[in-house]
């Protein structure tokens, strides 16, 4: 069986490959039960997550992820999230591989942002703000880089010093990235703005936002949690990852959707939609486009399978 660690995943997961490898998985035959969601109690702290992804290719794969969250982890300074992916056969059942899950998940997931701004941020994005210090930060300006031609980068978080060192970690991988005090005049000038948090309070105003502008969020997984305003759902041309897993899950849209702000019949196009040209994306370069993503299974399949084919040269 072949076991990846975290830096052999990176290596095997390349940006544009694992895109492409995204969107041609959001085409497939690819079947993905609802995933298993699990609150686990943590004595004198916030509560953790158990999330058991599983999904399969008939005859081809079939992998499932186990994803543990920890908030109080930003305490002791290690990641909030762990994980591992089981790769399997899906002819035979047999192991294939054991995969660095905390990696694969942040890859994927900056990489599912970045294919729908393919579709729903302007082409000539140039300036993106990343809200958020954590694993994906980093992450989502090299996907994002990918599929638009950034040329400045802003990162914003509660901690100015963790917003500095990521920054600074950009600009080491050449990327022209400054961490910034102001959320809102960040926002304002923004051309996309990815959020990455486990706020339960909406952080960006859709006030701020400039025509044009796109809003990625990635964070916030749970209907109690929260990135964006009721402003935000209003002003926005709102798209989601999966409809089943946004409705269910995300508190951007569960939210606003009780209260009315938001209808179902409001959202315009889930990911598969927009990669398949069933739906159009951006309509004018004055839109406002919103995009909320929750995780999808497939995602984690898709990376899994390029993962394991690039390190091993079967198809």
């Amino acid at each position: 069986m072949l076991v990846l660690d975290e830096e052999q995943t990176r290596a095997a997961l390349p940006w544009p490959e694992l895109i492409e490898a995204i969107a041609a998985m959001f085409q497939s035959e690819c079947v993905m039960p609802v995933r298993h969601h699990h609150e686990m109690e943590v004595p004198n702290e916030e509560s953790a997550t158990l999330l058991l992804m599983p999904a399969w290719v008939p005859g081809r794969y079939a992998g499932v992820k186990t994803v543990s969250v920890f908030p109080g982890n930003v305490r002791r300074g290690l990641p909030a999230i762990f994980g591992t992916y089981l790769l399997s056969s899906g002819a035979t059942g047999e192991m294939l591989a054991a995969i660095d899950g905390g990696e694969l998940t942040a890859r994927r997931t900056a990489a599912a942002s970045a294919l729908a701004a393919r579709h729903l941020a302007r082409p000539d994005a140039e300036e993106m703000l990343v809200c958020g210090t954590g694993r994906l930060s980093l992450n989502l300006m090299f996907a994002h880089g990918t599929t638009r031609p950034i040329k400045r980068y802003r990162v914003w978080g509660r901690n100015r010093e963790a917003a500095e060192k990521i920054a600074a970690e950009a600009r080491a991988h050449g990327l022209d990235a400054e961490a910034v005090a102001d959320a809102q005049a960040a926002v304002r000038t923004a051309d996309i703005v990815s959020c990455a948090t486990l706020s339960s309070e909406p952080l960006i105003s859709g006030e701020w936002l400039k025509p044009g502008a796109h809003l990625d969020l990635v964070g916030a997984f749970k209907p109690s949690m929260r990135e964006s305003d009721d402003e935000a759902i209003r002003r926005a041309s709102v798209y989601v990852d999966t409809r089943a897993g946004a409705i269910s899950e995300a508190g951007d849209i569960v939210q606003p959707l009780k209260s009315g702000v938001l209808k179902e019949g409001d959202i315009k196009a889930e990911l598969a939609e927009l990669v398949s040209g069933a739906h159009g994306g951006r309509s004018d370069y004055a839109e406002i486009t919103l995009f909320k993503s929750v995780g999808a299974a497939l995602e984690d399949l898709a990376g899994a399978i390029l993962a394991y084919e690039t390190v091993t040269g079967r198809k």
